[in-house]
């Protein structure tokens, strides 16, 4: 038997791909280990932005690919994502015969690579586990981490969550989040180091971005799907009537998206949008320097959450999308409601210190992470009683 780990890490989406390839290179770099990589779902889709091609530009080389998003952008569509996921994934797994499978995060097509390890008894990593939000997110992390066998959590409030839910403490660690490894990567650099217009095209006018500019990254809420179009519309007000370059980001693939993209089409045929620029998608460690280099982060991506916290960067963070996550000092929560929007936005422009918080750790989750994966027991069946 060969002492050589073999890992299967599946990312399913963009923003899972930042989150952990920190772990990806250090897995790959770790003498002890072998990656494989597995990219499905909306990752290998042009329409969200082909992470898979920054994934293969990066220098990993893809084990598997799994094509399984069905259209709609649905609940409907949705479930049965998942279950083409679980179908394939299945199939993915019995050719490569991974000793560990690592999954990450809560997007629902992860529910799929917990369910096929779990079947085929196959031991689950879950990183970033233990979070609350409210939404259905929420209950696909929670239940992932019933499945899994190790749990990789990214501050010690999600850490003591998952003990609290059962789960063995020996198996439980905080490793802070992978994500924080490529925004301390960024606060070494001076100044935005790339022209995004040049880099990664998009559409709309192109603002003067050297007097400061905003991000903007709203995506639908999925158990409020149907009102992401009216969400969307008053943070484009908002927008529009600011005095501000604001490059914008698109929506993930989730249901409602249609919604929160339709919204934007119609707002821009109806309005001249002459400071907004809208991009598909960027890599992690450029769109964390667009970041760092901004004025402000809106809308309700967990980046704000996260590595926005790290960086000190200012968040308006708009709805329930990340109700009760850990937070740092820049944070200002509102509604969905166009002047709360422009009022939160105008207090964190006139702010003039930035504050980092480590609530989700200091930049060597990935180290950590393949460490504990070479170290770890192999096992697949719960060790604690209830």
């Amino acid at each position: 038997m060969s002492d050589i780990r073999k890992i299967a890490v599946v990312i399913t989406a963009r923003p899972s791909y930042s989150r952990v390839k920190s772990v990806l290179t250090a897995i790959k770099k770790h003498p002890k280990l072998e990656l494989q990589l597995v990219v499905a779902a909306s990752a290998l889709l042009d329409r969200y932005g082909s992470a898979v091609n920054y994934i293969a530009n990066d220098g990993f080389d893809i084990s598997a690919r799994v094509f399984n998003v069905l259209e709609g952008e649905n609940l409907t569509a949705a479930a049965k994502t998942t279950g083409i996921g679980i179908l394939e994934l299945s199939t993915v797994f019995d050719n490569l015969k991974p000793d560990v499978v690592v999954t990450v995060a809560d997007r629902f097509e992860t529910m799929a690579t917990a369910i096929a390890a779990t079947y085929m008894n196959i031991p689950l990593a879950h990183i970033q586990g233990g979070e609350v939000t409210g939404n259905i997110d929420e209950k696909v992390r929670h239940s992932i981490t019933k499945l899994a066998d190790y749990h990789f959590a990214a501050s010690e409030n999600a850490r003591d969550r998952i003990v609290r839910l059962g789960e063995n403490p020996d198996m439980v660690f905080n490793t802070g989040c992978p994500s924080i490894d490529l925004a301390h990567e960024i606060t070494g650099k001076t100044e935005l180091g790339f022209n995004p217009y040049e880099k990664y095209g998009g559409v709309g006018s192109q603002p003067d971005l050297s007097n400061g500019y905003i991000v903007v990254m709203q995506h639908p809420v999925t158990n409020e799907y149907q009102a992401s179009r009216k969400q969307i519309e008053a943070t484009l007000e908002a927008v529009r009537k600011l005095d501000k370059p604001a490059l914008w980001f698109w929506p993930n693939v989730d249901a409602g998206a249609d919604g929160t993209s339709g919204g934007i089409r119609a707002f821009r045929e109806k309005h001249e949008l002459e400071n907004v620029h809208f991009f598909k998608n960027m890599k992690g460690d450029d769109f964390l320097e667009l970041l760092y280099f901004s004025d402000c982060l809106i809308g309700n991506s967990s980046v704000g959450i996260r590595e926005c916290s790290f960086l000190g960067v200012p968040v308006v963070n708009i709805g329930s999308r990340q109700n009760r996550r850990d937070r740092g000092a820049n944070v200002i929560d509102v509604g969905y409601d166009e002047n709360e929007i422009t009022q939160a936005i105008n207090t964190q422009l006139s702010k003039k210190d930035r504050l980092g918080s480590n609530v989700y750790g200091g930049g060597d989750a990935g180290e950590q992470i393949a460490d504990l994966l070479e170290t770890l027991p192999l096992v697949f069946h719960k060790t604690i009683s209830y």
